[in-house]
């Protein structure tokens, strides 16, 4: 069985930002459930700041990436950062229908939608979806698609899901 997740490349996952309150707990409890859930044979596919939280959250359910042979996959990326005034990118009235797409394409879910996404029109909203492309084809006959979080607290879009399919 392969199995396939995405979560978001947010700093505040890092223990270097950890704070007396969480301020992303649920959003932590979701990506440690679903890093947990892929096993101890993770690839990771992210940018830099997504491969530093990956490192993070698979040392944290006690595993380590791995570059060759049979794998799970982490796939490490978000949407906009620009859904509201205090958002990181300021509010663009474009993020909504971004996100709303892209997480359609997620749940569906869609390769051929996802391999097609603006890296460009991406860029100016600043979402991390680099990695998601690039992992799009993982997501072909899939059998089971579950979303453990889709929220966007501090008006970045954030997901955490989990994909499945026999071999």
């Amino acid at each position: 069985m392969t199995r396939v997740a995405l979560v978001p490349g947010c700093l505040a996952l890092l223990p270097e930002y950890a704070s007396l309150d969480d301020p992303v707990d649920e959003l932590r409890a979701a990506c440690l459930a679903a890093v947990a859930w892929l096993g101890e044979d993770v690839r990771v596919i992210a940018g830099a700041q997504g491969a530093r939280v990956a490192s993070s959250l698979l040392a944290e359910v006690g595993t380590a990436p791995v570059t060759s042979g049979e794998a799970a996959y982490l796939i490490v990326g978000n949407g906009s950062a620009c859904r509201s005034e205090k958002a990181p990118g300021h509010l663009d009235p474009r993020a909504a229908g971004f996100d709303e797409a892209l997480g359609k394409a997620l749940v569906t879910p869609d390769p051929e939608a996802l391999g097609a996404l603006d890296l460009g029109f991406a860029d100016e909203l600043w979402a991390d979806v680099g990695p998601i492309r690039e992992a799009a084809d993982l997501l072909r006959s899939v059998e089971t698609v579950a979303v453990d979080y889709d929220d966007d607290p501090y008006g970045v879009r954030y997901w955490v899901a989990r994909w499945s399919q026999s071999a």
